[in-house]
């Protein structure tokens, strides 16, 4: 039977005992309350493996679009169908990577899926063609996307109320920190500039990711879903509980979470055409936003989780980051009306505005996904809540194309309204549940 930590209480996970259970966290000096949660196993397993494996996605994401355009010769077109295919079957796979981590062994799954993933990536060395690299992105993003909701489901396991929100925290630094060394080293390959170059640092990438299962296959036991009720037939392979389809709250939680997930791709797609096509701000100032974006993510994602755990301060924290993205999406707008000096101060202060609403809305999201959610079917719905956000991804160039790139001022007040509305919406389901005193919707 695997074992259930006891709850943790607050970003020092408790240390292992000789069992494998945890006992008391640790008191002392900064040093040791720095090294506290890493004490854990399955946290310093999982930091491992995020550290090395977004090491090489960073490496690849980078050279991706660049490598498809000027290495294997696709059109814009082709890289956009291959994009949105690739993230449709993420949105699958994402799902179905939550449901199969509630019947199988998480562990061995996530091992099986990342290996997937490592071997793909490589394979884009290889790719010659607009069909091939299209199946190869969907085995890629797909594997990433059933890879993270499976990963969710062990965190839901593994740990309990803040502990969980710290892990999520914890991790999503460290995969900021590897996503940035791995682009720097991506600089190497863009400076040289030839196809075995690009070919070299996409086999390297894969292979990160390779060695990463030496990690994920340490993982302990008890990460795994616990064994099923016996039944006259033999263990019932159907966790109990109800299935995350058959909760609204939650639903409507992980559509209302994924409509805020469009800011990621604001960030990523709009921002960098903003900043080109619609003011008179250097193009430099698209490098210099998004490195002080993953610094502040970096420095703050930790402390600002604090607490998220309970429903109602992680609702009010996606709803202060609703109001942060809606005066971030009138800053960005003004910067398309303003001189270059006024247009730089502005976009700065946005990306702060922004940076600081992704780190609560994040902190916030996740512990309502965890504390709505079905203890027992931790896979099903993360998975389901993985699926949200994916639709999300999916869906944010078609949205931010049809906002702001289409209708500049006019648009940045449409998508700061989507932001606030979404958020206000969360705040009600968060508030509501809070009344209510129950895991789910009654």
């Amino acid at each position: 039977m695997p074992l259930t930590p006891p709850p943790s209480t607050g970003l020092i996970p408790v240390l292992p005992a000789e069992d494998g259970a945890p006992s008391d966290p640790p008191r002392g000096s900064w040093r040791m309350r720095l090294a506290g949660p890493f004490t854990d196993p399955v946290l310093r397993i999982l930091s491992a493996y995020a550290l090395v494996s977004t090491l090489g996605r960073g490496v690849f994401f980078t050279l991706t679009v660049l490598y498809f355009t000027l290495i294997v010769g696709l059109s814009t077109a082709e890289v956009a169908i291959v994009l949105t295919v690739a993230s449709a079957v993420g949105v699958l796979t994402g799902l179905l990577g939550g449901q199969l981590a509630d019947r199988i062994s998480s562990r061995r799954l996530l091992f099986a899926i990342v290996l997937l993933e490592g071997a793909a990536l490589i394979a884009y060395a290889q790719s010659t063609s607009f069909g091939l690299v299209l199946l190869i992105a969907c085995v890629v993003t797909g594997a990433d996307r059933a890879a993270n909701s499976t990963r969710a489901a062990i965190i839901a396991r593994a740990f309990t109320g803040g502990a969980r929100v710290d892990a999520r925290a914890i991790l999503r630094t460290i995969t900021n920190v590897g996503i940035a060394l791995g682009s720097a080293l991506a600089s190497v390959p863009l400076l040289v500039g030839t196809g075995d170059a690009f070919r070299l640092a996409i086999v390297l990438a894969g292979t990160a990711t390779l060695a990463s299962t030496l990690v994920v296959w340490r993982l302990p036991r008890r990460v795994n879903a616990p064994a099923r009720v016996t039944t006259r037939t033999g263990p019932s392979p159907v966790p109990s509980g109800r299935p995350p389809f058959r909760n609204p709250r939650y639903l409507a939680l992980t559509a209302l979470s994924g409509l805020f997930g469009i800011q990621f791709g604001l960030a990523e797609i709009g921002l960098p055409l903003w900043v080109v096509n619609f003011t008179e701000a250097p193009t430099v100032m698209v490098s210099v936003l998004l490195i002080l974006n993953t610094t502040l993510v970096i420095a703050f994602q930790i402390p600002l989780s604090r607490g998220t755990h309970d429903v109602r301060r992680a609702g009010n924290a996606v709803g202060l980051a609703g109001l942060l993205m809606l005066v971030a999406c009138l800053a960005y707008a003004g910067s398309g009306l303003v001189p270059i000096v006024a247009a730089i101060v502005m976009l700065v202060v946005a990306m702060l505005l922004h940076t600081f609403a992704e780190v609560l809305s994040s902190a916030g999201t996740w512990g309502l996904s965890f504390e709505l959610a079905e203890p027992d079917r931790a896979g099903a719905y993360q998975g389901v809540f993985s699926m949200g956000f994916s639709l999300g991804a999916m869906v944010a160039p078609l949205v931010i194309t049809a906002t702001v790139l289409t209708h500049g001022p006019v648009g940045w007040a449409l998508l700061a309204a989507l932001f606030a509305g979404s958020a206000a919406g969360i705040v009600v389901i968060a508030r509501r549940h809070a009344r209510a005193g129950s895991l789910i919707f009654r």
